[in-house]
């Protein structure tokens, strides 16, 4: 049985994300000093498991159609997420961050995640709603950052010239040494920000110009809002351990950025020839799933070379 989408499903989803994180700081406990591989991937598992595991709720409330929409979301948001993670190593190994305050960013920056993809969601779908012609800037914004991404040069990422930090020192009292875990500090009565906090910063000022780039491209895959925030939010939940398994092996991934742009690319075309050509979302998931395996293979390949 399918049906149209209420208070209940955002209710269930809601209940979900909150049990999925209960159990998994029940079973591996809080912040830690060090989070092993092993520990990474299965927490990663497990997450992905709960994100595909949802797609049977969206199959039995709204059809397969929209179980299939909702799992192209999913991998597409889930696959540009690799390519942000990059950037938080970068910032992390400038800032020398340990990892035990590395998770303690983290779990900070995936809640400004939630709350910043429900705004830029829900605007961007009403905007498509009432303006039509929303499908073309979208699409075309969409072919211009696969393009530009395409054509790029690879290049160190440099933490000071990223514009947040830049006016979070300009406009804040901060402090040059690390106080703990501590965001603030008070000091002579004056409330100082920490190191880690100018690190909390460009994480969620990184991750802003990320759902830039993402939201358009789940909302080219799909107008249905709850298909698209609950693919996005379950993608997001298991960064943290994502981030973990990957951090020694995101060098290797040399031609991951590449496949990343042409995704952006076919996920352009697509909105914007939606008004004339109507493409399945299993065709759509193919071609994904075609791209970012030759990326991935390539990449390997070109690793071993290297070796």
């Amino acid at each position: 049985m399918s049906g149209a989408v209420g208070p209940v499903d955002w209710a269930v989803f809601g209940g979900i994300v909150l049990l999925s994180l209960a159990l998994d700081r029940a079973i591996f406990g809080g912040v830690k000093a060090r989070v092993s591989f092993r520990e990474a991937a299965i927490r990663s598992v497990f997450f992905v498991l709960v994100g595909l595991g949802f797609g049977l709720y969206v199959a039995a409330r709204e059809g397969q159609n929209a179980a299939l929409t909702y799992l192209l979301a999913y991998v597409v948001e889930e696959s540009l997420s690799v390519d942000n993670l990059f950037v938080f190593l970068v910032l992390f190994t400038y800032f020398r961050v340990s990892e035990a305050l590395q998770q303690r960013v983290l779990v900070w920056g995936v809640l400004g995640a939630i709350v910043m993809r429900a705004l830029f969601i829900f605007l961007g779908s009403a905007l498509l709603h009432r303006f039509h012609f929303m499908n073309f800037v979208f699409g075309g914004f969409l072919l211009f950052t696969g393009a530009k991404l395409l054509v790029r040069k690879e290049e160190e990422v440099d933490p000071e010239d990223n514009v947040a930090l830049r006016l979070a020192r300009r406009y804040l009292r901060t402090t040059k040494e690390t106080h703990g875990d501590r965001f603030f500090v008070v000091k002579d009565g004056q409330r100082y920000a920490t190191p880690l906090f100018l690190v909390l910063v460009v994480v969620e000022f990184t991750d802003l110009l990320f759902a830039v780039d993402s939201v358009p491209a789940v909302l080219a895959i799909s107008n249905d809002v709850f298909v698209v925030y609950t693919s996005n939010i379950m993608a997001i939940l298991g960064l943290r351990a994502l981030y973990f398994v990957l951090s020694g092996m995101m060098s290797r991934f040399h031609y991951l950025g590449t496949g990343l742009a042409v995704i952006l690319i076919l996920i352009g075309a697509k909105m914007v020839a939606s008004p004339f050509v109507q493409i399945s979302s299993l065709m759509s998931l193919v071609a994904i799933g075609v791209v970012l395996t030759v990326a991935v293979c390539a990449s390997l390949v070109r690793g071993k070379e290297n070796a």
